[in-house]
């Protein structure tokens, strides 16, 4: 009998594991769902607003990967899942599956604030990048605010002042807002302080300790600060996995990413992987990042083969190359095989990065010529 596996999500988890899958070789009856038609190379949307990046250079069709792979495509919205009677629902109707692999990723987290999500803009894939690249290019704006200063507010802040930098026109006001005492979480001090250098030398205002109480149309409340009469709002101040997981009854942290073990299972018929996944190495839970999410959607891909040929599965052993926060103006940086690196260097080791991970020779050669460009 030929096996139902079914993924979740087509991106990069979603697609190594669809890969691997075909690779093995195996008979199988594969469907990929995503609710998007394209897997959106994330790291790099910011870049679309500073840089110029031609978004299109980030957007890869699902459907193609399937073509190659020998999955089915369906482009509908995951509603719910039932672990117990292994069936996945969509507005299109339930299918049924031996196999499932949660790889769905995560979104923008606007902790039920439907006033901030209706009132802001966000940068989950291509589309977004360009609804917020045609605004810039709109004059009469006083202020822009990047609502959180992770890894995202932060990127997406620097891309804003390079562009407002390169305009014939006074300079507005940019400014990131983190609720925290300080922008980019956990990172190490070294690091936070290296950036808030540069966000200083770019003219982007750091206020932390304050939140964004209030958007009502071109009018920005935010605690401690007076009134901003015209303002535009990009919201980055966190994500959360898909609402689907947030119904799931099944143990999760409060982003809502499913803990598994340490062979991505949630249980011998559903495994888990990327940012979806919450997974312990050691004394500490993984940061979502692209490089584990392509491991473990083959790791999970390569369990699952391994359990309908009857073989041993395989232990999820991350490999951690490091990580990189890529400024627009170039003066980056971050942490490779254990080793700092700071300003261009490490603006070019994040884009070759992302040209050996784009998923194909067309994505490659467009950002190559956008980045020249």
């Amino acid at each position: 009998m030929t096996n139902r596996i079914i993924i979740i999500g087509g991106g990069f988890a979603g697609l190594s594991a669809a890969r691997r899958i075909f690779l093995s070789g195996m008979a199988f009856d594969g469907v990929i769902i995503d609710r998007k038609k394209s897997s959106d190379f994330l790291p790099v949307l910011p870049d679309c607003l500073g840089r110029g990046i031609d978004p299109d250079c980030l957007a890869y069709p699902i459907g193609e990967m399937c073509k190659k792979t020998g999955f089915k495509f369906i482009n509908e919205e995951v509603i719910s899942v039932d672990i117990g009677k292994k069936q996945v629902s969509t507005s299109a109707g339930a299918l049924g599956y031996d196999f499932l692999i949660i790889a769905s990723g995560s979104e923008t987290n606007f902790y039920g604030n439907d006033n901030i999500r209706q009132g802001s803009y966000k940068l989950d894939d291509v589309r977004d990048a360009e609804n917020i690249a045609r605004e810039l290019k709109k004059t009469g704006r006083e202020t822009y605010i990047v609502g959180g200063g992770g890894y995202t507010g932060v990127e997406v802040a620097a891309n804003l002042a390079i562009f407002l930098n390169s305009q014939k026109l006074p300079r507005p006001r940019i400014m990131i807002v983190e609720r925290s005492a300080d922008i980019l979480g956990p990172l190490p001090e070294w690091m936070k302080s290296y950036v808030r250098s540069n966000l200083e030398r770019l003219k982007v205002e750091v206020l932390t300790g304050s939140q964004i109480e209030k958007i009502d149309g071109p009018k920005v409340y935010i605690s401690g600060v007076p009134v901003l009469n015209n303002a535009l709002v990009i919201w980055a101040a966190g994500v959360k996995t898909a609402g689907f997981i947030q119904n799931l009854d099944v143990k999760k942290n409060p982003q809502g990413r499913i803990e598994v073990d340490e062979y991505l299972r949630l249980d011998k018929n559903c495994f888990v992987a990327g940012d979806a996944s919450y997974v312990r190495h050691g004394d500490i839970f993984l940061r979502m990042s692209v490089q584990f999410a392509i491991a473990q959607g083959d790791c999970a891909a390569r369990n699952i083969v391994n359990t309908i040929k009857s073989a041993k599965l395989r232990k999820y052993k991350p490999v951690d190359l490091g990580y990189i926060i890529p400024m627009a103006n170039n003066i980056s940086c971050g942490t490779v095989f254990g080793i700092n690196v700071k300003g261009i260097l490490a603006t070019l080791l994040h884009f070759a990065m992302c040209l050996y991970r784009s998923w194909s020779l067309k994505n490659r050669i467009c950002l190559m010529r956008s980045l020249i460009h």
